[in-house]
Parts: C-alpha cells; structure tokens; sequence
C-alpha cells in the first residue's frame, strides 16, 4: 500500500487542527460509572486509534467529545484553540445512515443542504470527491441499490464535506470486505490529513495501520493506557514486519498483560 499521503487542497483546514484534551473525566449511565477521573488527549492533526473490549466507554468517549452527550458529565473537555463542540465536530459511524430517499449526491451534501448552503461550488467538490472514491457513475443512484462497501464510501464523503477539524469515527470500516476496507482506509487517510481524528476500533492491525498514536481502553471505569506509537506514517503497509511485530504489544495491552 502507498504509505505516502498528500494533502487535498480541496480541504484547507487551519494550519494546526486542534487537540481535544479531557481533564478530570468523570461520566456515569444508569447509576454505573463508566469514566472515573478520566485523562486524555487526542493530539490536533493527527490520527489517533481507540481500542479495547466492547462496552468499555469508546463509543460513549466520542459522543462526551461531540457534544451530544452531556448529563452525568463532570471534568473538563477542551479543544486547544479555545473552541467549542458546536460547528467543529464530523461524526462517521459504523452505520452509514444514508437517508433512502436522497441520491449518492444529495447524500454526500446533506449537511450544507439542511443548512441552506448548497452552492454550484460545494456540488462540484460532492463531484469531484465521488470520482475520486470511483463513485461518480453512482451519484444519482438511491442507496437501496448500492452495496455496502459503496454506501460506506459515501458516508465516508459526506463526512468529509461537512469540512470539520475534528473527526469521530466510530468502527467505520468494520462491515466491510477485507479489500474493500483497505482502500477505504486509503482513501480516508488521504482526505482527512491534517485533521484531528479518534477513531474507535475494534481491530487492532487496522489501528496499526491507520494511527499516529493508539490508546487502549480498559473495561469499566474505564481507563487509558499510555500511547502505543507504530513506526512510519499512515496509511501502513499491514504486513510489514515492524507493525506485524508491534502486534504482539497490542495484544498484550488488551488482554491486560502490560501495564504502560
């Protein structure tokens, strides 16, 4: 795979996304605490990979950082710029939520159509993007035809026109084939660079391949392991001999054997 990743200047984010940093996190649902004095940062700019057991908080981690979830929060949550989570924030999920009654285009343009900004400019971008993911026969389709590889592609775009400087990806390549994930990979790691993105999976070559720094999350109240840094830059060569070695202390991690 090409290791090598040039900016899209169709994406001029600013010259240093932020870092989102949680101080002091403390988060409770239900009456069990799911965070308990919780400290992490997600360094701007960069891709960083969230891994560990299911039901352990990542997904509740990137709503708490969105916005969307608030009650029963305490501690801080801060981008480095001094912004809030309104207007900075992408949200692509494991589902891709296309709304069935909307073409592959319109898709893609949601957000600057419910905001009332469709331009001649943002339909040709939509465009441009669309051929770029090989999906420009598509863009009038309705997603009832498409496939699952092809619909995740398009979440992928839609989530890439909202602009943001901060992207949560919540597994957003698990219900794919294993090649047609590799080049969704790709495409991602070349569109969203120089953004800040948190990425929750639950495969750990994926994150080897994809992150700048990988976290591990412990099972409730969850906490966060020291930063696992792979060699090179993403997207990696996943059977390269470093990352398949690095393997090894992932796992480890995960299955609580090592304590950084």
């Amino acid at each position: 795979m090409n290791n090598s990743v040039k900016k899209d200047a169709r994406f001029e984010r600013r010259p240093v996304a932020p870092s989102v940093t949680l101080e002091q996190v403390s988060f409770a649902y239900s009456g069990e605490q799911i965070f308990s004095s919780l400290n992490f940062t997600v360094k701007g700019g960069q891709w960083t990979c969230l891994i560990g057991p299911s039901g352990c908080g990542k997904s509740t981690l990137l709503r708490l950082i969105s916005g969307t979830l608030r009650e029963g929060l305490s501690g801080r949550i801060h981008f480095s710029d001094g912004s809030s989570h309104k207007g900075l924030t992408a949200w692509m999920s494991q589902k891709d939520l296309l709304l069935p009654w909307l073409s592959v285009e319109e898709n893609v343009c949601l957000g600057a159509r419910l905001r009332g900004e469709m331009t001649a400019q943002k339909r040709s971008k939509a465009m441009s993007l669309l051929e770029d993911a090989g999906l420009g026969e598509y863009a009038n389709a309705l997603p009832s035809s498409l496939s699952g590889g092809i619909r995740q592609r398009v979440a992928l775009l839609r989530t890439l026109m909202e602009e943001r400087s901060v992207i949560l990806m919540d597994e957003p390549f698990s219900a794919l084939d294993a090649l047609t994930r590799l080049k969704l990979q790709d495409l991602a790691a070349r569109l969203v660079e120089g953004a800040t993105v948190l990425m929750v999976t639950h495969d750990p070559l994926e994150a080897l391949r994809l992150g700048h720094r990988i976290y591990v999350m412990t099972d409730r109240p969850a906490k966060v392991s020291d930063a696992l840094i792979p060699p090179g830059c993403p997207p990696r060569n996943p059977g390269d001999s470093a990352i398949i070695s690095m393997q090894a202390t992932l796992l480890k991690r995960l299955e609580g054997r090592d304590n950084s």
